[in-house]
């Protein structure tokens, strides 16, 4: 038994109903595929274990279940005009709660709100491929709403164990191409090398610099592909990936404008709807917590759906160990999961028209 585990049992022990069975079905999740971390890889056999389990559970709740065509995992209750979920799909080697809580929290509060449907989408770590699938079917719901922990620091540095999520950031990645001359790393001086390596560098600082100056922007080489690649010649071409995010358009054209990357391949911000943004805010607020408003810097299911025309919100739930994420070191408190329960469950009944009669 991890000591993750152990920790999570003995917390649970002093916690009422509302919390427990989150973490209990968070750790099953996170059994699955062996370790070190979650190891559910979009299309894999793990991920197909954890939306049997997820299934299950959505049976207990008292939900009808049902596989669409994109393998997407849905269960409903009734006509249900508010859908949630996430997906529980984990890059190798990741973290318990990325996807896998806003999908056991949805079915939490879908079951205490006796409305809407929950769903798992497929694949959404390499594209998004389920609900992207989902929105070529056609048939979507009034409202989605997102729970996801944050993936960074901004809700622990403040303090909130909740955040509502004003966009998500628009995206782009392109590559810059640096031609030098190979030559032998010894007997070539230095004044007369041509060397792709350093030209790649000075680049590669820039765009440090350039996010930097941006507010709200990020930039990051990830990749650097060096030739020919041998300890002893000076590196004649380098090719460097940028990935470069803003919370709009109009900051992410000047972020590639300063980057010289013209044509990359992008993706639009999108933008969260007013009323399941306020619906998210006023349950952050009954609750009396402070009420942190976010960009998203990565990638969501909800931001398929926002394009498609359907009316999004997203809430994040605070990410401690510096927001670190993608990790087995990713962490999430019981405490603020809990809260993160009753908000859902909140804004689930304050969106569907017969719990709104009956309140």
């Amino acid at each position: 038994m991890s000591d993750t585990g152990t920790l999570a049992r003995r917390v649970m022990s002093k916690m009422d109903d509302l919390g427990v069975r989150v973490l209990e079905r968070l750790e099953e999740l996170y059994a699955i595929g062996g370790g070190p971390g979650a190891n559910r890889v979009g299309g894999s056999e793990g991920e197909q274990r954890a939306h049997d389990l997820a299934a299950a559970w959505m049976r207990e709740a008292g939900l009808e279940v049902e596989v669409d065509v994109g393998g997407n995992l849905i269960g409903r209750s009734g006509r249900a005009r508010v859908w949630t979920g996430s997906h529980l799909d984990s890059v190798p080697r990741g973290g318990k709660f990325d996807g896998a809580l806003g999908v056991v929290v949805g079915i939490e509060a879908a079951e205490r709100a006796g409305a809407g449907a929950v769903v798992a989408f497929r694949d959404e770590e390499r594209g998004c491929a389920g609900s992207q699938a989902f929105v070529e079917l056609g048939a979507l719901p009034d409202y989605f709403l997102e729970l996801h922990v944050e993936q960074g620091p901004v809700l622990e540095r403040e303090g909130a164990p909740l955040g509502v999520v004003t966009a998500i950031a628009a995206m782009a990645r392109g590559e810059r191409v640096f031609e030098g001359e190979a030559g032998h790393a010894g007997t070539t001086p230095m004044d007369a090398r041509r060397d792709a390596m350093c030209a790649a560098a000075e680049y590669i600082l820039q765009v440090r610099d350039a996010a930097a100056a941006i507010d709200g922007a990020v930039a990051t080489v990830g990749r650097v592909s060096v030739e020919p690649d041998a300890v002893n010649v000076i590196p004649g071409r380098v090719s460097v990936t940028v990935d470069a995010r803003a919370p709009d358009r109009a900051r992410l054209d000047a972020l590639l404008k300063a980057l010289g990357l013209d044509r990359p391949a992008t993706l639009e911000p999108a933008q969260m709807a007013e009323e399941p943004r306020a619906a998210l805010a006023a349950e952050v607020e009954r609750l009396g917590l402070p009420l942190v408003e976010l960009a998203s810097g990565a990638g969501h299911d909800a931001g398929v759906l926002a394009a498609a025309g359907v009316r999004c919100g997203m809430l994040f739930v605070r990410s401690l160990n510096g927001g670190i994420s993608h990790s087995p070191d990713e962490l999430t408190s019981p405490e603020d999961i809990q809260l993160a329960v009753k908000a859902l469950t909140g804004a689930i009944s304050r969106l569907s028209p017969s719990v709104r009669e009956e309140r």
